[in-house]
Parts: structure tokens; C-alpha cells; sequence
């Protein structure tokens, strides 16, 4: 182990257009090449749709889908006396965050639809009203954790 100090996380700072921590991570996720002006103009897309289709305030509709997608508990593998457990563990609000951005990525990738900006509104809506891929692999998590609870004492 390093005898050296711990180091301090850095986190995002917030985003020069919406003063957004959330939409920076989400800008962050959806660069691809190092393209960031790309990835920008596809959120402000995002942002129209949802303003369009719904009327509300975007930023918030993006807030409580992350919300609403975040997980509480997940599953690690352990690996105990020769055999593998799954270890039911909390998850700590960025790394919850974390999971909730890419779940909801991969679901608007998979979606149908003619671009990835419109993808991703519909995902962001169905998943602030509690529907959609995203949402399905919050619930599936919790199954997995609420099925492997015997092997919480296994915890480290």
C-alpha cells in the first residue's frame, strides 16, 4: 500500500451554458473523438424537445429522470474461500449518478428513432415518469441485490 497522502477526487465542474454539474457529466459521457461542440449541440437539442413536448424546464426534467434512475444498492463480485459471491453493497451518490448517466445513454442508443438527440429526450422522459430500458435496469439491479442478501455479511 502507498505511504503517500490519499488524493482528494476532482469533481466536474459545472457547465458554462446551464450551471449544471449533471449536464456537464452528461457532455462528458456522450463525447465522442473530442468532439465537445458536438456533444453540445446534441443536448441543446435534448433541451428543445423536452421543452417542446412537455413545457417544462428541461434542467429539471433531466434532474429527476437521474433521480429516478439512480440506484440505491448493486452487486459485486466477491471472491470468498474459492467461490465467487455476489455482495449486495450501497452506492455512493456519484457512483450512482455515474451508473444512472451511462444507463440512460445505452438505453437511448438502443432505442429506434432517426437521431440520437431525440433518442435521448424520449429516454429522459420515460425514465422522469418512472418507464423505460433505463428504469428496467435500476429494477434489475435491486432484484439481483435483493436476491444475493444472504451474502451481505460478506461485505468489506
Amino acid at each position: 500500500m502507498s505511504r503517500r497522502n490519499i488524493s482528494k477526487k476532482n469533481f466536474p465542474t459545472a457547465d458554462s451554458v446551464y450551471g449544471s454539474v449533471i449536464i456537464s457529466l452528461l457532455i462528458a459521457r456522450i463525447l465522442k473523438k473530442g468532439k465537445k461542440t458536438v456533444a453540445q449541440t446534441i443536448i441543446k437539442n435534448v433541451f428543445e424537445i423536452i421543452e417542446n413536448k412537455t413545457g417544462l424546464d428541461p434542467l429539471k426534467t433531466i434532474e429527476k429522470a437521474i433521480k429516478n434512475v439512480t440506484p440505491i444498492v448493486e452487486v459485486k463480485a466477491c471472491r470468498i474461500g474459492g467461490s465467487t459471491y455476489q455482495v449486495p453493497i450501497e452506492v455512493s451518490g456519484f457512483r450512482g449518478t455515474t451508473l444512472s448517466l451511462r444507463w440512460i445513454l445505452k438505453a437511448a442508443k438502443n432505442r429506434s428513432g432517426k437521431t440520437f438527440a431525440i433518442k435521448l429526450a424520449n429516454e429522459i422522459l420515460d425514465a422522469s415518469n418512472l418507464i423505460g430500458a433505463a428504469i428496467r435496469k435500476k429494477e434489475e439491479t435491486h432484484k439481483m441485490a435483493e436476491a444475493n442478501k444472504a451474502f451481505a455479511h460478506f461485505r468489506y
